[in-house]
Formats: structure tokens, sequence, C-alpha cells
């Protein structure tokens, strides 16, 4: 005790004990608060790329996965089917995909980086209805003409598709089919949402 009546040592101590309780109750109401403006683990999925394994996709097959909550189609075409995507230019409202409804790498004939997939958002651009995928021949339950080469109908309001999502001229639905940013990891394996290593 020092000659003014003062314990310098119990002071010393409250003055320790006061700091470290305060630290500790700032640091408890900050770590929460800081959490709050990290988006949740469903909010990182939503938009988070997604990996899809396309092996076992057949000819004529389409795949369905999600990703930023929307339907997003991979069609494995056959080799007639690429062959007769440069016959409808005259049919089609945008042939050469000059509305930017795709990445530069998917800007040809096939909308696609390799001609054989097609990897589309399945939504149609007239009001976001989800269009069916129908094969060569099938075309006659939903009205479609004789000669039907296989694409896409929106039976909502009657918007066709050919098989690279290329819309027809005469339709609701404005432009071609959104091909959304992907990328090849290797043959079997792309990657929907991220072309970051697309070149």
């Amino acid at each position: 005790m020092s000659d003014d009546g003062i314990n310098t040592d119990r002071r010393r101590f409250l003055t320790t004990s006061a700091t470290v309780v305060g630290g500790v109750g700032v640091l408890a109401t900050v770590v929460p608060f800081v959490a709050t403006l990290t988006p949740s683990a469903k909010a990182r999925a939503i938009g988070a790329p997604v990996e899809v394994d396309i092996n076992g996709i057949k000819e004529d097959e389409l795949k369905l996965v999600k990703w930023q909550g929307k339907p997003v189609w991979i069609l494995r075409r056959d080799e007639k089917s690429v062959d007769a995507l440069v016959n409808l230019d005259d049919e089609l409202r945008d042939p050469n995909s000059e509305v930017d409804q795709q990445p530069e790498y998917a800007r040809n004939h096939y909308r696609s980086i390799k001609p054989e997939y097609l990897v589309v958002v399945g939504l149609c651009t007239h009001l976001g209805c989800s269009p069916k995928y129908v094969v060569e021949g099938d075309g006659e339950p939903w009205g479609l003409p004789d000669d039907w080469q296989g694409g896409f109908f929106c039976p909502c309001h009657g918007s066709l598709f050919d098989l690279a999502g290329r819309v027809f001229k005469g339709v609701p639905a404005p432009t071609n089919l959104i091909v959304p940013p992907h990328q090849y990891l290797s043959d079997t394996r792309i990657v929907v949402g991220d072309d970051s290593g697309e070149s």
C-alpha cells in the first residue's frame, strides 16, 4: 500500500480484469455481427459453379442440372443433328448468334465449345417457361411440322428452338436460349458457371 492509502496492486488487478472482460464482450458482439455479413452456405451454393459428369450421356439424351436456381440442359447431339444445324439459317431469327446470349467461345452454328455437346439454360427467352425437348420424328403430338429435325418447343406460347437453342422466326421468343459460362475439365467433366480457364 502506498503512502496515500491506494493499493496499486489491487488497482492494477481491477484494471486488467475490466480490460479482459470488456475485450471478451467486444469480441462476443463483433463475431456474430461479422458472421451475418458473410453469405450462407445455401447462398454460396446457389451461385457457385456446378461440376457435371457427362460421361454417361447417350446421343440425343438431355441431362438436367441446376445452376443459380435455373435448369441447365446438357444435350449430347449425334453427328447427323450437328451436320443439320448449318441448313437452318434461313428459318432462324439469329442464326449466327449475334445477340449476346452466349460467351464468345459459343458464338458459332453449334453454340458450344464442342459440337457434340450443347449447354443452355432451359428457360424460354419469352416469359421464362421451360420448353420441352422434342426429338426428331416426335413433333406430331405437339403440332410441329412433319420435317421437324429436333429441338425445343415451348408449349405455353409456341416458341421453337433448334438443337443449338437458336430461336425460329415468327415465334414469341425474341432471342436464342442463353448459353451459360462453362468449361471442360476433361472429356467427361464440365463446370457450369465458370469459364475462367476457357480460352
